[in-house]
């Protein structure tokens, strides 16, 4: 063997910078493939029109809760709670019953009550 060679092998040797454990930090980087065959990259374009689509949805998604059901299940339920505590507060002032006779119809004029202004 002839001293270049022996010079250009370089022993690890181990101290505080290249210890056991940073070590294993680099080797759980993630490593990105360094060449890709047509084939691949054809797949990789699928899959990010998937994901795009994906997310896309996600926001349409998102907008229709933000903006549509929130609001009228908001307005719904918040209804809801008042009459229960207007009629809460009349059977304390009073000495009334309020009596609902037809719970279906309460239910529905209060759904639609609350879908008029949207």
């Amino acid at each position: 063997m002839s001293s270049d060679s022996q010079s250009s092998f370089v022993e690890a040797t181990i101290t505080e910078e290249n210890s056991p454990s940073s070590l294993s930090e680099l080797d759980s980087l993630p490593s990105s493939p360094t060449t890709s065959s047509s084939g691949e990259s054809s797949g990789d374009e699928e899959e990010t029109d998937a994901e795009r689509e994906w997310k896309e949805s996600l926001q349409q998604l998102e907008l229709l809760l933000t903006m549509v059901v929130v609001p009228y299940m908001g307005k719904y339920f918040g209804r809801k709670c008042a009459y229960w505590g207007w009629a809460k507060f009349m059977e304390w002032k009073y000495p009334v019953d309020v009596v609902v006779t037809n719970k279906t119809t309460f239910k529905g004029t209060g759904a639609i009550e609350a879908a008029a202004s949207l």
